[in-house]
């Protein structure tokens, strides 16, 4: 299949377009810088914020486009979530109307905003950050667009991401660096609250199996489905790496809006990787 990945360098990007060239696929590969992309994979030199209605021919008539480019992605209030709304609909929409008829875009648990338990492509959506109303509107402007076409479209909504902790802004980066730092604690909460974590590999295998089948669309959470306490994992992340850092708990309340326990549930991406896994 001939895949176009869009933030082909980024914290996702890179483990995506691996993952999708070892699985026998031609990659071709979008994003400002290319020092972190596989070589296996075609670098293209093209702007897909451009507004170009020959967008599709631009990119090589790809069968998928994952788009995954996204900026500022770690910082959930900046302005460009906003800004480059309409750009993220227009390039989606100019390779529709190219002839694009798959396409996957990376979604978030933050289009949901506060929820207590297990979501499903059903949970209704309030999204509290610019970062999660820009992709919400993003999500439903693309499914009210496809509604009536012959486009599979696979909504992937990730929750929360480990591995590769340098390049990212999670606990587990500040955690590192606080132990670089000579630091002995590390404030912390109480750590009781429930999240949902992957790996960014596991990651990676889930939206390369989720974007390169037909039968299962629509919003996919590319998740564990297992909720587990922030201070099992953190504790687990420091003896792992033998780290000599203590977790301070209590030096920060928890924050009234965040959730005791929020999960995905895993159910379709259990099923496409249970198929994979037959053939």
């Amino acid at each position: 299949m001939k895949v176009v990945v869009t933030g082909a360098a980024g914290y996702m990007g890179k483990y995506v377009v691996k993952e999708l060239l070892n699985s026998g696929h031609q990659v071709y590969a979008i994003d400002f810088n290319h020092k972190e992309i596989d070589s296996r994979a075609e670098i293209l030199d093209v702007d897909i914020f451009s507004g170009s209605e020959k967008i599709f021919e631009q990119v090589k008539k790809p069968d998928l486009c994952i788009h995954l480019a996204w900026q500022d992605g770690f910082v959930h209030n900046s302005p460009k979530h906003m800004e480059n709304l309409s750009k993220h609909f227009t390039f989606l929409k100019n390779m529709i109307d190219g002839g694009l008829k798959k396409i996957a875009v990376m979604g978030t648990m933050h289009e949901v905003g506060f929820w207590e338990g297990k979501i499903d492509e059903n949970t209704p959506c309030n999204p509290l950050s610019q970062y999660g109303i820009a992709k919400n509107a993003l999500r439903q402007s693309l499914l009210l667009l496809t509604k009536n076409l012959d486009v599979k479209v696979y909504w992937l909504r990730a929750y929360y991401i480990l591995g590769d902790d340098r390049r990212n802004s999670s606990i587990f980066t500040k955690l590192l660096q606080a132990e670089e730092d000579g630091k002995k604690e590390f404030p912390f909460t109480s750590g009781v609250n429930k999240y949902d974590f992957i790996d960014i590999k596991d990651l990676a295998k889930d939206i390369v199996a989720a974007s390169t089948q037909d039968e299962i669309t629509g919003i996919i959470n590319v998740c564990s489905g297992e909720p587990v306490a922030l201070k099992d994992k953190v504790e687990h992340f420091i003896q792992e790496r033998g780290l000599k850092i203590k977790l301070k708990y209590g030096a920060f309340p928890e924050r009234p809006y965040d959730s005791k326990i929020i999960y995905g549930d895993n159910t379709k991406i259990q099923q496409i990787l249970d198929k994979k896994n037959r053939q």
